[in-house]
């Protein structure tokens, strides 16, 4: 099989078009993504967090992450997500962006 191109920008503007419901921002800009990790085989393993460990959104976040890249990623073979609660998420971890989405300055 020949490599898939996978970009980590590509990965993230795919990943920006899920947004926590509550603060109405994508979760990319929010801080939640930690990591990407792609292979040339064409598979992508996110690794993120939520804001809080008894958030009930995980689910939705996982099928609407995974939704977001099989639509984005031509050639995608397969998606995994993991939640981690290391470190802990805090709101130091909102992007410039995400900030000025939230009238934080």
């Amino acid at each position: 099989m020949a490599n898939i191109l996978i970009s980590e920008e590509l990965v993230n503007e795919a990943l920006k078009e899920v947004i926590d419901p509550e603060l109405g921002i994508n979760i990319v800009d929010l801080g939640l993504v930690y990591s990407i990790e792609m292979s040339d085989e064409g598979y992508i393993r996110i690794v993120m967090t939520l804001t809080t460990p008894g958030c009930p959104l995980h689910a939705s976040f996982k099928t609407d992450i995974e939704a977001a890249l099989w639509r984005s990623i031509p050639g995608l073979q397969g998606v995994s997500v993991e939640l981690v609660w290391e470190p802990p998420w805090t709101p130091m971890m909102i992007t410039p962006e995400g900030r000025a989405e939230l009238g934080l300055y």
